[in-house]
């Protein structure tokens, strides 16, 4: 073959390596193919998140022969994507929405035996492969849906016989600062050192609280039958909702059945597909898909970053439609505090709208607790705060606080409030009762911050890496999947129930243990916790000697 003719050829192997790639970009991302600039940024312009781009490579790598190794990490441009996979051969069943002509003469079907061959030693190569992580199953493409999840029941049965999958374990009675807990590595129930938490205020086992809930049943029963709009409305979740607003300082608010349904339906209703969302990068899952309901184009910003925002914000100057910026105020694995007033400087610079997630900024973050736009003197800044009570208010459902005539266009258009039966009227009756005690023992959060600043203080002077946190959660960063792992069944052994994080909570290669801090620890918990710490860092080569 002359030089013309290999040029030729190596052209069409790049064409057809490139539209594999594209085509399962736009299958994933919705983006048409005019919209993929290979020199655009997976995430800050293409809005391709993590989770998006550990599925895109999945799918690539049953293109790509010989990629089942490639790791999502590596790429931040379309372009690397696409050179990324271009060094392996094409499968040769492989085909493209628009392969080029030349290219598509060339393309052989495999059989299907040889196909489900490849595709057994795919998942042995796999199984074998002691660097798996929950990230490979996800998405598959396999004709069998339930392929991945039996693979997924292989890994996860190894992860237990190594005692390293510990979630789901079930309690027995209160949960306080302490916790009985049945161990099913030990076949036992044990009493544990809760750190895993959310009640930051012990409202949730408060006698007030109980009692407010237990008189509700008796006068209203169980729960309700029925949505907010058709027969499920009581006067109590008419007071709730006003005490929220009140405590929130905003002129209206909507109670829905859970924070993560809370924020599912304001962000898909008040957004459309000519509209653009723009998104922290380690915003909670449910703002995630709720950005995927909606439609709109989405974008994602480096975490707390406003030059990254404002280059998103940048490049969406003048184009139609409406902007949305949405960011945790506190945020859930990281534990540091959103940059709202560079936030709202920039939305109200470009014209975009925010809303603040403050699952785990109410009751914690401002002096009277009541979250992140009270934390920097800031109240009403954000056009929605969104927040769950479930954590630290100690009942259950979620809520969204801004203008009355927002509110009021939410209750008729957010779909996870109007096709939902809502929080039983007990359950209302239980969270007044709460933010009575909340606003009545401003003495709660002073402990409760009292025992932050003491054991995250002492946890760095221990040589643990707590990032930026500044609420009360508190991540003990270690990185490595199987070693963080390992450092929650030590601490477990130990008697400390605190959480392992691992993807998709976190980034592949930033796993952590993190610390649930609470307003009920003693000083003796947290110097036990700090003890069984640092016996376990120890113990697992974390920390030096």
């Amino acid at each position: 073959m002359n030089e013309a003719a290999m040029n030729e050829a190596e052209l069409i192997d790049h064409a057809r390596k490139f539209a594999a790639v594209r085509d399962v970009v736009m299958t994933h991302s919705q983006y048409a193919e005019a919209e993929l600039d290979p020199d655009a940024l997976l995430q800050e312009e293409l809005g391709i998140d993590s989770i998006m781009l550990a599925a895109i490579v999945a799918d690539l790598q049953k293109v790509f022969q010989g990629a089942e190794r490639v790791s999502a990490d590596q790429f931040d441009t379309l372009g690397a994507l696409i050179q990324g996979f271009a060094r392996f051969a094409l499968e040769p069943a492989a085909t493209f929405r628009s392969a080029p002509a030349e290219a598509a003469q060339t393309e052989c079907a495999a059989q299907a035996g040889e196909q489900s061959e490849q595709g057994e030693q795919r998942e042995q190569r796999g199984q074998e492969d002691a660097r798996l992580t929950m990230r490979d199953f996800i998405g598959g493409g396999e004709s069998d849906l339930f392929a991945k999840a039996r693979r997924f029941s292989r890994f996860l049965q190894e992860r237990e016989a190594h005692g390293e999958f510990w979630y789901g374990m079930a309690s027995n009675g209160l949960c306080t600062n302490r916790a009985r807990i049945f161990d099913k590595y030990e076949g036992r129930e044990r009493e544990f050192l809760l750190f895993a938490s959310n009640n930051y205020l012990g409202l949730a086992n408060d006698p007030r609280v109980i009692e407010a809930m237990t008189a509700a049943v008796r006068e209203y029963g169980a729960t309700n039958t029925g949505s907010r709009l058709i027969g499920g409305t009581t006067r109590l979740h008419l007071a709730l909702e006003q005490r929220l607003a009140r405590f929130k300082g905003r002129e209206d608010c909507i109670v829905f059945p859970s924070g993560y349904s809370a924020n599912l339906g304001t962000i898909s209703a008040l957004l459309g597909a000519n509209d653009l969302v723009i998104t922290d990068v380690y915003n909670h899952m449910s703002i995630q898909d709720g950005c995927k309901l909606s439609g709109a184009a989405k974008k994602i910003y480096a975490h707390n970053d406003m030059a990254s925002l404002e280059d998103v914000l940048r490049r969406a100057d003048g184009k139609p439609g409406g902007r949305l910026i949405v960011a945790d105020g506190v945020f859930s694995m990281h534990g540091d505090v959103v940059d709202l007033p560079g936030l709202t400087r920039l939305a109200r610079k470009y014209g975009a709208k925010v809303l603040i997630d403050d699952a785990h900024s109410t009751g914690v973050l401002g002096a009277t607790g009541s979250g992140t736009t009270e934390h920097f003197g800031m109240k009403g800044a954000a056009d929605l705060e969104v927040g769950t009570m479930s954590k630290a208010l100690g009942g259950q459902g979620g809520f969204v606080a801004g203008d009355q005539e927002v509110i009021d266009y939410l209750r008729f258009y957010a779909n996870a409030y109007v096709f939902a039966a809502t929080i039983p009227a007990a359950v209302a009756a239980g969270l007044i009762a709460s933010l009575d005690i909340l606003e009545a023992e401003p003495q709660r959060l002073q402990r409760l911050w009292d025992n932050i600043r003491y054991l995250k203080s002492t946890l760095e002077g221990c040589g643990f890496d707590t990032e930026q946190s500044a609420s009360a959660i508190i991540p003990i960063v270690i990185g490595d999947e199987g070693r963080a792992m390992a450092m929650g069944r030590s601490v477990r052994r130990r008697g400390l129930f605190c959480q392992t994080v691992v993807f998709p909570g976190v980034a592949v290669g930033d796993a952590r243990l993190r610390i649930s801090v609470l307003a009920s620890h003693t000083r003796e918990d947290l110097d036990e916790a700090l003890r069984i710490l640092v016996e376990a860092a120890h113990e697992n080569r974390l920390l030096a000697q």
